[in-house]
């Protein structure tokens, strides 16, 4: 006899999915979206942009690698849930610590299996992101919908994953100091830039241009993270006071914040870009590159136009801006995760890029300054 469903995903649509529980037992409402990554679901468990969301896993079998303690990207998960057509609690990996359904549960985090993911993912597709739920498969549909209709999405990750207090992560023999605005930052992103021969100061989203100067950075480095860019314009402020004066290095929900400063407009795409098979194109040398993505909004490229800023680089699918910059002014931004391995014929490094431009403003002549 076939095990009975005990959990279903409800889509804001009305649409239905059963399935069977894993991970932390509760009901959650989130905004659904999906993710292409074939590997890597331990780091999409731990990124902060996926903050308030449910990630609907294309790729048909996840956790047989189980969890490891290599590479941690967060102190704390904010990961909405995860769904998945076939689940495998029995890791074949000789260096896991927990299974995926162990590290779920210890974070508070829903899991569900055993549905048609497919069929999900093209609803998502066609239809765009929308709200969802997890609960009991016995809960009535229109009760379901009731709450999900009557639930609002957050509009304060940001605020809610910043850091409270300002952490430092240094390295030996540091050619430079730079302040990073924490709007949910990846750990992997600090440590590129300490094996670029950075001393990083991680400060939270709302500190001010005046705190951020009296500490005597060498460069400005605002994080990816969740989320709107227009929910946080006290980082826009920023930006805009700091311009000019400083070196600046965005990623993510940073390079929209930067385009923000600018004069640039940002809008919500459909069903946003979540995997690790993007293609883009270099507008200066024509090269092709392939990364990670993880975002739900993107830059206007028309309105770029209209700025200080210049797109470098597209995504090749559907031409959304993938990188800007402002050479006068030592500005750079990447709608893409840079922190990811690219292989050994990659050429473009944004972090060395940003060194590079903290070399020629050069700012306390590259010495330590804290």
């Amino acid at each position: 006899m076939a095990k009975q469903f005990d959990r279903k995903v409800v889509l804001e649509n009305g649409r239905e999915f059963y399935g069977y529980g894993f991970g932390a037992n509760r009901e959650v409402i989130h905004e659904i979206v999906f993710n292409t990554s074939m590997v890597g679901y331990q780091e999409i468990v731990a990124d902060p942009s996926f903050a308030n969301q449910m990630v609907c896993m294309t790729y048909p079998l996840i956790g047989n690698c189980g969890i490891t303690d290599e590479g941690a990207d967060v102190k704390e998960t904010t990961l909405g849930g995860m769904i998945m057509r076939e689940y495998n609690d029995l890791p074949s990996n000789f260096s896991y610590v927990k299974t995926l359904a162990e590290t779920l549960e210890e974070e508070n985090i829903p899991g569900i299996y055993g549905m048609d993911t497919r069929a999900m993912t093209r609803i998502i597709r066609r239809e765009g992101t929308m709200k969802a739920m997890i609960t009991d498969a016995v809960k009535p549909l229109e009760e379901c919908l009731a709450e999900i209709r009557a639930y609002e999405i957050p509009k304060n990750a940001v605020e809610t994953i910043s850091c409270k207090r300002r952490w430092y992560s240094r390295t030996a023999n540091p050619k430079y100091s730079v302040v990073a605005i924490d709007c949910g930052v990846k750990l992997s992103m600090i440590r590129r830039l300490n094996q670029k021969g950075v001393n990083v100061t991680i400060v939270p989203h709302d500190t001010t241009a005046e705190e951020i100067v009296e500490l005597k950075p060498d460069g400005l480095f605002i994080t990816n993270g969740p989320g709107n860019p227009e929910d946080v314009p006290g980082v826009v402020e920023v930006i805009k006071a700091l311009r000019g004066k400083l070196p600046m290095f965005g990623v993510g929900l940073g390079m929209q914040l930067i385009a923000l400063a600018y004069g640039a407009k940002t809008y919500k795409m459909k069903s946003g870009h979540c995997g690790g098979t993007h293609s883009i194109k270099m507008l200066k040398d024509g090269r092709m590159e392939v990364n990670s993505q993880n975002h739900f909004y993107a830059v206007c490229g028309k309105s770029v136009e209209e700025t200080d800023l210049a797109v470098i680089a597209v995504d090749l699918i559907d031409n959304t801006v993938e990188a800007v910059e402002c050479a006068a002014e030592n500005v750079l931004g990447v709608q893409y995760y840079p922190d990811a391995a690219q292989g050994p014929d990659k050429t473009f490094d944004p972090f060395d890029d940003f060194a590079d431009m903290m070399k020629k403003a050069n700012v306390n002549d590259g010495e330590q300054v804290f």
